[in-house]
């Protein structure tokens, strides 16, 4: 590997990483929440006859702060679906992928469908429809962003987008926790996702992971575009239930694990990529906390063996999924045990802590919030949707210390993010039969 043509990507990559939509085209599935004068003078009577039109007024105030809140962006992007497309008979769909809550996300669709009718369109279902139409509700740090995705005939689908700020009380619902999780649409198509990452630049990269192979988007108008796939080659046919793992390297853009497969990008610009048949270990948790653990390449867990070891424990019961955090001085792990307990190592013994009711997922990320490092932990909720939750482990048990997430479908994997800045939830979305991607955040409700 010549550090002369690593920086050479580099610079490509800061550039723009070219034009090479020859090498491939974008995907026709991407996608990218006075007091009243007189009232002392009343009898009490009469105080008790007023409570009615009190209440009422109340409710009335609370309409116009909602109003206030939403309405705005609701005919801003109602017109900018229009000036797309025309007036037209369509068919909308709209999901919820934010913290706004659901009697929320339910009346900003009424005001969507009413300000789409006040500009003249019609609705129908999908097979009478001449447009499709799904606006997601997602949402940043910083602002919700609303994502309407268009779908004509055969032509390829356009994307509009809109955001407006958060405000604290917007963003959370119920009693102020000490943390907030926030959840962020990155990527969705109908092929299973196995991992995503995202290399900031101007513009940014996207790497997205699958069983075919890595597609290597570029950002542009807001929007992903596929430059080119680098295609994977096995030689033993992928388990039924099939995991894989993307990692950003300083001297090369990646490496990518598989089970029984090695794939390493070139150093050069545009990057290649070979595979290899080999059982590698695969790198778990985050840095400056991780571990190279083995991978069962017939099935869809890890084996509890490492290389190193945590500590002086070279090995740990078989697992699907671990989260490292700091404490006194030495690194805590948290596994997602295929035994479903959750087992934690500290380098010495390992607890087990029983059946905590978490899923197969979970992942370490830094925040800066409480002690810096939380655990990310999938749950699974009422279907088709599963939540997330953080913990902290103060002492042996772990402890919930933000709201809880709920994503659009169930689990299929959870990897932290380079440097511990947020996760990387995949998430099969039954109702639309495709996989999402969304980037997990945590934040200080300060």
């Amino acid at each position: 590997m010549q550090p002369e043509s690593d920086d050479g990507f580099k610079r490509w990559i800061m550039a723009g990483g070219g034009n090479i939509s020859d090498m491939g085209r974008a995907e026709d599935n991407a996608v990218y929440n006075s007091r009243i004068a007189g009232m002392l003078n009343r009898s009490f009577s009469q105080l008790i006859s007023l409570l009615p039109l009190v209440l009422i007024l109340l409710i009335s105030s609370s309409s116009r702060v909602y109003a206030q809140n939403w309405a705005t962006a609701e005919e801003q992007l109602a017109r900018k679906i229009v000036s797309a497309i025309g007036t037209k008979i369509i068919a909308v769909e709209v999901s919820n992928r934010s913290s706004i809550s659901r009697s929320n996300a339910d009346a900003i669709r009424r005001g969507l469908l009413t300000e789409l009718a006040t500009l003249g369109m019609r609705f129908a279902n999908t097979e009478q429809a001449g447009a499709v139409v799904h606006i997601s509700l997602s949402e940043n740090t910083q602002s919700y962003v609303w994502v309407a995705e268009i779908r004509q005939a055969a032509n390829e689908p356009s994307v509009l987008m809109i955001s407006l700020p958060r405000s604290e009380a917007q963003s959370v619902d119920g009693e102020a926790s000490a943390m907030v999780l926030h959840k962020m649409l990155v990527w969705s198509q109908q092929e299973r996702i196995l991992d995503l990452a995202v290399i900031e630049g101007n513009p940014a990269h996207m790497l997205v992971l699958d069983s075919n192979g890595i597609g290597f988007y570029r950002q542009q108008n807001s929007r992903w575009q596929q430059e080119y796939v680098l295609p994977i080659t096995h030689a033993r046919p992928w388990p039924r239930d099939l995991r894989g793992k993307l990692v950003l390297q300083k001297d090369h853009l990646f490496d990518a694990y598989l089970p029984g497969v090695l794939c390493q990008s070139s150093t050069g610009a545009p990057p290649a990529m070979s595979c290899n048949d080999k059982d590698e270990p695969w790198p778990i948790g985050t840095e400056p906390f991780s571990l190279n653990a083995s991978f069962a390449s017939s099935r869809n867990f890890f084996t509890g063996a490492f290389s190193p070891g945590a500590g002086k424990q070279t090995l740990a019961p078989a697992f699907y999924s671990a989260g490292s955090f700091p404490q006194d001085k030495r690194t805590l792990w948290l596994f997602a045990g295929v035994d479903g307990q959750v087992h934690r190592l500290d380098g010495t013994t390992d607890q087990a802590l029983g059946k905590l009711g978490w899923g197969s997922d979970v992942a370490s990320v830094r925040s800066g919030c409480g002690s810096g490092w939380q655990i990310l932990a999938g749950h699974d909720g009422q279907a088709p949707s599963d939540t997330v939750r953080a913990y902290e482990v103060p002492g042996s048990e772990p402890m919930v210390v933000g709201t809880e997430l709920e994503l659009t479908g169930s689990i299929t994997a959870m990897w932290a993010g380079s440097g511990g800045n947020g996760a990387i939830a995949i998430v099969r979305n039954s109702d639309l039969g495709r996989y999402e991607a969304f980037r997990l955040t945590l934040t200080c409700n300060r």
